[in-house]
């Protein structure tokens, strides 16, 4: 049974296996450095999640319609996935560039943390809040900021998911 199973899984499928666990790796160091190194993330920083929180479920349904042989559906899907990342190293592009001062960043960029709802921790809230700007980088790694480091995981995502898309694509479905 598992010689059958490894017999199926072609290079789409392990372009797909890659994507999705540079993807996991990636919004792991994220909350990571959030929840543990106490990091706050910024509203971009926020919203370029997103295509790692719907990226990863779908790289995940891919690489079980590509094991069973529905290479056409997951063709698209790795598709769709490089699509999203696509987008989102875009958006890391921009946010980067923003906090080097290429160009503006966003007018309403404030903090990445909510207040409580409760009026008795409003005030606490309040001072405790630490408002992180889109525009400045809280930290950075052989001189690239978190988000510089959103478009080389977001870019490498993108690549093996279009070529996962691209070798599916060319295989016939079982």
């Amino acid at each position: 049974m598992a010689l059958m199973v490894e017999a199926e899984r072609g290079s789409d499928y392990r372009f797909g296996a890659a994507a999705l666990f540079l993807a996991i790796v990636a919004i792991l160091t994220a909350l990571g450095f959030q929840y543990i190194g106490g990091y706050v993330p910024c509203m971009l920083c926020l919203l370029e999640r997103y295509a790692y929180y719907a990226g990863i479920p779908v790289l995940f349904i891919a690489l079980i319609l590509a094991s069973g042989g529905y290479r056409t559906i997951a063709a698209i899907l790795f598709f769709i996935v490089g699509l999203a990342f696509l987008a989102n190293a875009g958006l890391g592009i921009y946010h980067a560039g923003a906090e080097w001062k290429f160009w503006p960043g966003p007018a309403t960029c404030g903090g990445g943390e909510s207040l409580s709802t409760s009026a008795g921790n409003l005030l606490n809230d309040l001072q405790n809040i630490k408002v992180m700007k889109c525009d400045e980088a809280s930290f950075r790694f052989l001189g690239i900021s978190f988000a510089g480091w959103n478009v080389v995981a977001s870019a490498l995502i993108m690549l093996l998911a279009f070529k996962a898309a691209a070798v599916a694509s060319h295989r016939k479905d079982s």
